[in-house]
């Protein structure tokens, strides 16, 4: 029997993984798309990679929308989530409303803190897996992925009962389901695939908010440059520096657990940002200029929140929350305006 697995939100990271795990045999990988559903529908993805090469994947089934892939009365081994995480805006959770069955697993391949409760409060026994990943993907125009460098996934169950209390007769079920999916994608050519229980994934969370926090909204205030850029101007490169050490400091306090020591530094993340030349830039730069709602409650509300509420302060990340959601408000009801 074939192990099917969906995805949902089949952008750069999602169709660039979902095009490794197609590669491993008896593994068919199905797609539900948006903007990009008649370029892939048509012609699959083309994906281009200075690791892998050039190659078409076709997905197994292409979705226009959740209900077809309902339709398809699939049993889905896996779903993956790989759409941006906007809380403010909508639970995302409800799309998979009839496609969890007593055997999937949900993978949430997203940003930010939190991202996972809102499955686990609508599947309560479903088995999720938080996955946390650094790829430096694009979509180039609809179907077209490029990949330009990186790999690095990490995955682990979502069992937050074990931050509070022990553990659950469950708890077997997601950590097999976790190991498996790590599998695959290492069968798929992703050899930095690697499984992490869940203290250590929910700190590569506030491992990468550190790097998502600084260079996401700085690009924003900068006026949409690259992380390579700002890595490279010395002032700025100090103030990136400054908020991943602020929030490299609060995450132990807020967690209780030190972080690993192979995790990179703030002068490691900068020296390899300022190695990575393809002038890409960070998502909510990109969704800032396509005028869409940015990540600001996952990247930023969020930790504050979280770290608020056991008496920490990071005054840096609160002051690019502060100005970016203004900025956001003020641009939308502008919008709003000109549409009366």
């Amino acid at each position: 029997m074939s192990t099917q697995i969906l995805i949902v939100g089949a952008g750069a990271i999602g169709a660039f993984y979902a095009s490794r795990l197609a590669r491993v045999p008896g593994v068919q990988v199905s797609v539900i798309c948006r903007s990009n559903y008649k370029a892939v529908k048509a012609h699959g993805f083309q994906v281009t990679s200075p690791q892998y090469g050039d190659y078409t994947f076709t997905p197994t089934h292409t979705f226009a929308n959740p209900e077809e892939a309902r339709d398809s009365r699939t049993h889905w081994d896996y779903i993956v989530i790989s759409t941006k995480a906007l809380p403010d805006v909508s639970d995302d959770s409800a799309i998979l409303e009839g496609l969890v069955g007593d055997r999937t697993a949900i993978v949430l391949v997203q940003n930010g803190l939190g991202v996972e409760q809102p499955y686990q409060t609508r599947f309560p026994h479903a088995a999720i897996c938080s996955a946390v990943t650094i790829a430096s993907c694009a979509q180039t125009s609809p179907g077209q992925i490029k990949h330009n460098r990186w790999t690095r996934i990490n995955s682990g169950p979502y069992l937050p009962h074990l931050d509070v209390g022990g553990a659950k007769v469950s708890d077997a079920q997601a950590v097999e389901k976790n190991d498996a999916f790590i599998a695959l994608l290492q069968e798929g050519g992703i050899k930095d695939a690697e499984a992490y229980d869940h203290a250590k994934l929910q700190l590569v969370r506030w491992h990468k908010i550190a790097i998502n926090a600084s260079m996401n909204p700085s690009s924003v205030l900068a006026g949409g440059v690259s992380n390579n850029a700002m890595s490279n101007d010395s002032e700025l490169a100090r103030h990136l520096r400054g908020v991943m050490e602020e929030v490299l400091a609060t995450a132990p306090k807020v967690l209780g657990k030190p972080f690993p020591k192979e995790f990179a530094t703030p002068e490691r993340i900068l020296r390899s940002t300022q190695k990575n030349t393809s002038g890409s830039k960070p998502s909510m730069a990109l969704d800032w200029e396509q005028g869409k709602t940015m990540e600001l409650e996952v990247i930023l509300g969020n930790p504050i929140r979280i770290a608020r509420e056991r008496g920490f302060e990071m005054p840096r990340m609160q002051t690019l929350y502060a100005l970016l959601r203004m900025a956001q408000e003020t641009r939308d009801k502008a919008k709003q305006k000109s549409k009366l």
